[in-house]
């Protein structure tokens, strides 16, 4: 018990900011033990679905998104984004693949790795944008425009702990690192575990709140198969995945929740309120 929870608290101070302490040995406890990301992920989303709610019931909606994502980058650190840099610097690299690998390694900021950060911020504000747009069509009361702002930040969050998962699971790793031990340590009972934790999580939630039994499970979904997707781009372009890889994926999963949740309030009709 005492080694779970070991594990348990190292896998915050690994994925999140928040100080509870990390070592190697807590490390190695939590790679036996990665579906713990789904923990983690469930309780940062309730976090963020916090802010988010009081940010949105108290703040015009432009600030109130810019201060969200500001606080999601701050709980979560700048490490998976800092993915998606070297990921664009990498895919961006021109030549062979042993050239695509010496970019994506690369400590030095390219422009390919400029362009996918600022990208991914960009992604991240306007799909909060257009999510609070349509749920004041949908709703008027800014209590349940809030209530869906805190739904999708919790299912995001959860997504994109499973995206981690999902090319953990299923990559090759191309080099030594923390990549590859979380690679070598996720099989494929260990990622079922994390993905039972999340599709329980997000139906619940779902649920519980009122959106449907669909809506959650849907955007939970859509986040996994855009990671095979980057998967499948990454083992093109490098013949595998590293660490880089994987934080991208936090950040591609967490986006691809959040436009899978603006589109079914938009089209879902019958979906949104199964």
């Amino acid at each position: 018990m005492n080694a779970f929870l070991l594990a348990l608290r190292s896998s915050f101070g690994f994925l999140s900011t928040i100080p509870v302490g990390i070592s190697m040995e807590g490390l190695d406890e939590f790679f036996k033990r990665t579906y713990l990301h789904l923990v983690v992920g469930i309780v940062l989303g309730l976090i963020m679905g916090a802010v988010a709610y009081v940010l949105v019931s108290y703040v015009s909606a432009p600030i109130a998104v810019v201060l969200l994502i500001a606080f999601v980058y701050y709980i979560t650190g700048l490490n998976h984004l800092d993915g998606m840099a070297d990921l664009g610097d990498g895919l961006t690299a021109h030549g062979s693949v042993e050239k695509k690998l010496k970019a994506l390694k690369d400590m030095s900021l390219g422009i390919g790795g400029v362009a996918y950060a600022a990208l991914t911020i960009i992604a991240f504000y306007a799909v909060l944008i257009s999510l609070y747009n349509e749920a004041s069509v949908v709703y008027t009361n800014t209590v349940d425009v809030a209530r869906i702002f805190f739904f999708a930040m919790f299912i995001s969050e959860v997504s994109a702990m499973q995206s981690m998962l999902t090319i953990a699971a299923f990559g090759k790793s191309i080099h030594e690192g923390l990549g590859s031990i979380l690679i070598k340590n996720t099989t494929v009972s260990k990622y079922l575990i994390g993905f039972v934790i999340g599709s329980i999580a997000c139906t619940g939630a779902s649920m519980y709140l009122g959106f449907g039994l669909l809506t959650g499970i849907l955007a939970f979904v859509a986040s996994i198969v855009a990671t095979l997707i980057l998967l499948n781009v990454s083992n093109r372009h490098f013949g595998g995945v590293n660490g880089d890889v994987i934080g991208a994926s936090n950040e591609i999963g967490r986006i691809i929740a959040l436009i899978t949740i603006t589109l079914v309030l938009m089209y879902g009709g019958i979906v949104w309120t199964l």
